[in-house]
């Protein structure tokens, strides 16, 4: 038997297709998406349409939803109740997001409808478990330094396997028989690597082994995506950090978000003060 689990596409459609022709090369029995399909990126509507398609096309095929999901379901909510207007603050700083929404207003019910988790029947009659970020919630990361306590709470009810993404940085680890893996990010990893990342599950035997896949794919045309599609301009200021970690594979919109977020919010700032301030701190 043959899995493979894919997560964090952030609607990079051309990493998307990337990994989908070299899983089909493959050929594995299941793959399952774990979440985070849109937001972030520049195509969330055509990398939503294309995994529900195969999900109801290709028995194959599975998904549940992550963070993003939840940001992009909130904000919707949001733009839909004209009793209360967005605060043009807000609505600025949180452009890329409001435009993700925007593009999935008419994919709302069927993003909140995706699954906290997704369970397969392993050769042996056991589980394997995917979920987003851990089993305590879709923010809660399994990383490369959490420690082993920690983790054995993350995945509790401990399965045979146990999947994630989230963090966009891959790993391989076994705890009291658990194999876990953190597969990485499609469409944005954090590791200093540009190429996709997804995770190969093959059963051997009795057992379960794992493999972290990358793929490289044409990163030019991701980049001219943010422009192509209108995210650049129509996103505002802050799509300029996530195409910079597109280009670096690291995570800079957190550490944007814990120095500027709240001086955007009290007017202390513009967000294209903040965002320039910052690239160039990176320079």
């Amino acid at each position: 038997m043959k899995i493979a689990v894919i997560a964090d596409i952030h609607a990079n459609l051309v990493a998307l297709h990337a990994v989908m022709a070299d899983m089909e090369a493959w050929q594995p029995d299941k793959i399952v998406v774990a979440g985070d399909i849109v937001n972030r990126g520049p195509r969330p509507a055509e990398c939503f349409q294309t995994v529900q398609e195969k999900v109801t096309g290709d028995h194959r095929w599975l998904a549940l939803g992550g963070n993003h999901e939840d940001y992009v379901i909130a904000l919707a909510e949001e733009l839909l109740d004209t009793r209360h207007p967005i605060p043009t603050t807000r609505y600025v700083a949180f452009r890329p997001v409001y435009w993700t929404s925007e593009k999935l207003l008419n994919d709302i019910s069927a993003l909140a409808a995706l699954p906290f988790q997704q369970s397969i029947d392993a050769p042996d009659g056991s589980e394997v478990r995917v979920v987003h970020a851990s089993m305590r919630g879709n923010r809660d990361g399994i990383y490369p330094t959490t420690s082993d306590r920690t983790l054995a709470t993350q995945i509790a009810p401990a399965p045979p396997l146990f999947c994630v993404g989230h963090t966009h940085r891959p790993l391989i680890r076994t705890i009291d028989g658990t194999l876990v893996a953190n597969v990485g990010s499609v469409g944005l990893p954090f590791d200093g690597d540009t190429r996709a990342s997804y995770g190969r599950f093959q059963w051997r035997g009795d057992h379960w082994e794992a493999e972290i896949r990358r793929v490289a794919y044409d990163l030019q045309q991701a980049e001219r995506d943010f422009i192509q599609t209108g995210f650049s301009d129509e996103g505002g200021p802050l799509t300029q950090v996530m195409l910079s970690e597109l280009r670096s594979a690291r995570s800079l919109l957190y550490v944007w978000s814990k120095h500027y977020e709240s001086l955007v919010m009290a007017g202390k700032m513009t967000v294209e003060q903040a965002v320039d301030d910052y690239l160039i701190s990176l320079a």
